[in-house]
């Protein structure tokens, strides 16, 4: 905000305002610095503080930080951290009980088969996959912010921690390994799963300690709903072997998906005719099942459960036919009873996993934090970010310790937990008992199941997030910056990796900010009629400008990437052409090297000698006070002015 030459300038902080306004509107009195003070306490002391010796502020500042960081007693700090102290008192057990123990057990039903799914996924045994149903819910319950959260098994990062199990524990080349020798390389894979979900846990705890809950708005939702479908696809295609019957090498690395395709087609010839009839069976029941529960989900009490049926089905199917000796069809085998013993994971393979766990953690966080937001939103509470990294840190650390691997909130049973009529996290608990009863008495009823039907459910469990692309037309009439972002993301991920794809799509993301910031439009501001209102110019022909003010609008930061713009702007609406003297040099601290610092700085000083008074509000001078105290702006009541200018 400027006042151009020859304009008249106002009285000083505490003189009578003689300014007529163009329109005859009627104003307050104005806000004088005397009348700030008196109002809303001591005026801010700026010049004096920068007078004061640098040790003695950062005294003064330590001693600060000390007090707020010992405020708080034990009890808020518990009850922070343990979220259930704060609702559980106000539980409404009549109200809410049945609904929460109608959606448990309808969830924890559904994760009994899509645990032992992604386990596979995992090239993990299937057993591993109800640990990571059990333990992970049950410590969300304790310590998650979001009431309508199912956390457990998710497919993206069971793609992604098998790419990695993979690739640290190859098969032979020469396959055909005993049974032994099988046992060995499953142990091997588990223990690297599970260092990596330590790995992640530790990861999200860090953040924790930093505060860095605010990362999870780099990870926008475009970026979030491209990277699950490309996974979906991934998913899709590396599960086509095992639907075929083929016993092909799981394809690791760049244009993995690509390699998969090829593999299939040239090996079609071998597959196997039993294991594409349960397939197909499978596929027949499990697809209209899942259609069913999406068109009738307000008239179905609760979704029907189609995975445990075709579950049990085709356990008593293979039994009763010998289909596992007769067509040599791969079956599950033996579910250990019980819980295993906690084991540390090997902690000399965490520099090898740290490149694995660290997309892991941020995956599972953005998806984790963006989907109890959706539902925080629709069911009017609050999350806490930071909470929430606390909470799935601790989990997969925790967790970790019983063979688990890396685990999230899972989209296709929060949602049925919602449809279900879950309420809170009260419904984890009933999911867990589920599971409890399949790992204590009813793992062998599993005995039979065919590995076919598992790979048919981690297909059928994609359905929503293949129809995310669904979106692509609406996001394309709302913004073509977020529609490129989607596509880019989703471009890269199938074909490079879910890693390499996310990492691209949050760096082209951030690249579209950085070009966003260059498009802003600076606004000139006119007065609204009969009010004490400023609105852009060019919204109304009823506003008008104050003569001898331009008053000027700039809705960005300025860092250096924005200088360069924000100079040609103020110049062209200033008339101060091009060039200028430079702004005195200053030893101040490096903040005050800041690129918008100096440009401020530079522009005061132009102004200064043009006659042009300059005046900035709403701006953040902390970092600036003493470059613009070296070029004689002066503040008050929240305003950086040149001497003899007025507010």
């Amino acid at each position: 905000m400027s006042g151009l030459p020859g304009a008249s300038t106002c009285p000083g902080p505490g003189e009578a305002s003689d300014l007529k306004s163009p329109l005859g509107a009627k104003f307050r009195e104005p806000l004088t610095e005397a009348r700030f003070q008196q109002l809303f306490g001591d005026a801010e002391q700026e010049p004096e503080l920068l007078a004061e010796p640098r040790w003695s502020r950062l005294r003064r500042l330590w001693k600060r930080r000390a007090r707020a960081c010992s405020g708080p007693g034990p009890w808020p700090l518990l009850r922070a951290r343990l979220p259930p102290l704060r609702w559980l008192p106000h539980y409404r057990w009549r109200a809410w009980l049945l609904g929460d123990a109608v959606a448990g057990v309808t969830v924890g039903i559904v994760h009994v088969p899509q645990g032992m799914a992604f386990a596979l996924l995992t090239s993990v045994p299937p057993v591993f996959g109800l640990y990571t149903s059990f333990f992970p819910v049950l410590i969300y319950t304790l310590l998650g912010t979001g009431r309508h959260l199912s956390t457990g098994t998710f497919a993206v990062l069971s793609l992604m921690t098998g790419s990695a199990v993979e690739r640290l524990v190859p098969e032979p080349l020469e396959g055909n390994l005993s049974g032994i020798e099988r046992e060995q390389l499953d142990a091997q894979r588990v223990g690297a799963a599970a260092a990596m979900a330590f790995g992640s846990g530790a990861l999200m705890l860090g953040m924790f300690a930093l505060q860095l809950g605010v990362l999870a708005t780099f990870l926008s939702e475009p970026v979030v709903k491209a990277l699950t479908s490309g996974a979906a696809l991934h998913v899709l295609v590396s599960q086509l072997p095992s639907l075929l019957g083929l016993p092909l090498p799981r394809q690791i690395g760049c244009f993995a998906l690509f390699k998969t395709l090829a593999a299939v087609l040239t090996a079609l010839p071998r597959s196997s005719p039993a294991e594409l009839t349960v397939s197909a069976l499978s596929l027949a029941l499990l697809v209209p099942v899942k259609e069913l529960n999406v068109r009738f989900r307000d008239r179905l009490p609760t979704p029907i459960p189609g995975e445990i049926v075709m579950v049990l089905l085709a356990s008593v199917l293979c039994f009763t036919s010998s289909l596992d000796t007769r067509y040599n069809i791969q079956i599950v085998g033996l579910l250990p009873g019980g819980f295993p013993r906690p084991l540390l994971p090997n902690l000399a393979e965490l520099p090898r996993i740290l490149a694995d766990s660290l997309p892991m953690a941020l995956v599972t966080f953005a998806v984790s934090a963006s989907l109890a937001s959706i539902y925080a939103d629709k069911y009017s509470y609050t999350i806490d970010s930071n909470q929430e990294l606390f909470a799935h840190g601790v989990s997969n650390l925790i967790s970790s310790l019983f063979s688990c691997f890396p685990n999230s909130a899972t989209l296709a049973t929060t949602s049925l937990l919602v449809d279900a009529g879950g309420n809170t996290q009260v419904a984890g608990l009933f999911s867990c008992m589920v599971v409890l009863s399949v790992l204590l008495w009813l793992g062998p009823f599993f005995y039979y199941l065919p590995k076919a039907v598992l790979a048919c459910i981690n297909i059928s469990s994609m359905r929503q997030m293949f129809f995310q692309m669904r979106e692509l037309p609406q996001l394309w009439r709302i913004s073509r910056v977020d529609f490129a972002v989607w596509m880019v993301t989703w471009v890269a991920v199938v074909t490079l990796s879910v890693d390499l794809g996310l990492a691209v799509g949050v760096v082209f993301s951030m690249m579209t900010v950085v070009c966003r910031t260059q498009r802003v439009q600076c606004l000139a501001l006119g007065l609204a009629e009969g009010t004490e209102l400023y609105r852009p110019l060019r919204e109304s022909h009823k506003l008008l400008q104050v003569p001898g003010l331009c008053i000027l609008s700039y809705p960005t930061p300025l860092y250096f990437g924005t200088r360069g713009q924000f100079r040609r702007i103020l110049e062209w609406h200033l008339g101060l052409g091009e060039g200028g003297k430079e702004a005195p040099k200053t030893d101040g601290p490096p903040d005050a090297d800041a690129a918008g610092a100096r440009e401020v700085v530079q522009l005061a000083s132009r102004c200064r000698d043009a006659g042009i008074h300059l005046l900035l509000a709403q701006c953040n001078g902390a970092h600036w006070s003493k470059d613009l105290h070296s070029v004689g702006l002066t503040r008050s009541c929240g305003v950086w002015r040149v001497p003899k200018a007025c507010v």
